[in-house]
């Protein structure tokens, strides 16, 4: 499965793809996608969303994974970071892409154990699981390639390698509580096959 990852930002949306099966990942691709704060912001996006269109069509992605927007003190950034997210969006539904949000505490989690972690434990994890040196550079690389991991960890959901389309639609339509569901149930099927 191959997942491209997208931080979004309107200065700096961090990109980056991984390949592979959550036990053995490796990193395809990544750095940022950059605009300039001199451009008239429809100008900036237009360049990302082009940016960001041919990346996909590049690496073929079989699923996108964003993270998901939250409001911020400051309104500025909060505002060119969700129209980012909306390119993103928009990038993925033209090229008929799967695409997930994540919140930045479900990556820190998926990716170092602790939902609190910080963006050095976060590089520091990333090159550790995809076999790097160091940390990719910029943090918005970093951050992107540990949402493509975060969507690896994540049986069950569209896009995830060997998901019936079926399941597939009922996962979508179920939402963030189908893997947990999902996780109940796979417990309850290892209790059943446990001789006594």
């Amino acid at each position: 499965m191959r997942v491209l990852g997208v931080d979004p930002g309107l200065s700096r949306c961090g990109v980056g793809v991984v390949e592979g099966r959550r036990s053995r990942p490796v990193a395809v691709r990544a750095g940022v996608v950059r605009t300039s704060p001199g451009e008239a912001v429809a100008q900036r996006l237009a360049t990302l969303h082009a940016e960001l269109t041919a990346l996909i069509v590049e690496t073929r992605p079989d699923a996108i994974a964003v993270e998901r927007v939250f409001f911020n003190a400051n309104v500025g950034t909060a505002t060119g970071v969700g129209q980012a997210a909306g390119v993103v969006l928009l990038c993925a539904a033209q090229a008929g892409v799967d695409v997930v949000e994540y919140t930045p505490s479900q990556v820190k989690a998926a990716v170092t154990g602790d939902g609190s972690a910080d963006k050095r434990q976060v590089g520091y994890m990333v090159a550790a699981q995809l076999r790097l040196a160091q940390a990719p550079r910029p943090a918005d690389a970093a951050d992107a390639l540990a949402l493509a991991l975060c969507h690896l960890q994540q049986p069950g959901r569209p896009g995830h390698a060997g998901m019936s389309p079926r399941l597939a639609a009922a996962a979508a339509a179920a939402g963030p509580g189908a893997q947990i569901v999902e996780r109940v149930v796979e417990r309850r099927r290892a209790q059943v096959r446990e001789p006594p």
